[in-house]
């Protein structure tokens, strides 16, 4: 069990030190990233969890949406070796693992599941429509998504690699605790020197 501890000023009104039970810091950080907020959740700080799970994966499923679902994939071996914004993604933790089935499938020439949901494009030329009605082709699935989806499908990217930045940022927090940053010693002794109600400085011998 591990436990952090916050000066006394923190304290409403201040007293004793505060301190933050995080259990299991190891334990925490694993919930916290399969499920964002879940890990502060495990740690009894219940209304920081539930602003975490709300707000990246809101981000995260803002983006999907936008991006109909196509922005989420975990590029193939023969495709596309690095696909860097899926390692970004993956801090949702569980809301991004689909992916990983989908490329199983798809390297061993099997049709993905749940109607191509965070599959990985197709190579093979793909007929399109362009903005003046014309019908064209593209040299793959992913050209044309980007194209059908302009300006859609880069959003949603953002959007989603955004959310998994975040997470990460949480993991950091259900592992180690809030992070604190002090004052500098000289802005201490001004503001100890200075008088709170008129703002004048108190002489000194």
């Amino acid at each position: 069990m591990a436990k952090a501890i916050l000066p006394a000023a923190l304290n409403d009104p201040p007293g004793e030190p505060l301190e933050i039970d995080l259990k299991e810091p190891w334990i925490a950080a694993l919930f916290a990233w399969l499920v964002p907020g879940m890990g502060h959740v495990y740690q009894g700080r219940v209304g920081k969890g539930m602003l975490f799970f709300i707000c990246i994966l809101g981000t995260f499923i803002f983006g999907m949406v936008i991006g109909d679902g196509k922005v989420v994939y975990a590029s193939t071996s023969h495709e596309e070796p690095w696909r860097w914004q899926y390692y970004c993604q993956l801090g949702v933790g569980l809301p991004a693992m689909p992916a990983i089935v989908q490329r199983q499938l798809r390297e061993a020439n099997k049709e993905p599941m749940w109607n191509g949901f965070m599959a990985p494009p197709k190579q093979t030329p793909q007929p399109t429509i362009d903005a003046s009605g014309n019908t064209a082709t593209e040299p793959n699935e992913l050209a044309k998504w980007t194209v059908d989806m302009h300006p859609r499908y880069e959003l949603g990217t953002v959007y989603t690699v955004i959310a998994g930045l975040l997470n990460i940022l949480v993991i950091c927090d259900a592992f180690a605790g809030p992070l604190l940053l002090t004052p500098k010693k000289k802005e201490i002794e001004l503001g100890a020197a200075t008088d709170p109600p008129t703002g004048k400085t108190t002489a000194r011998s």
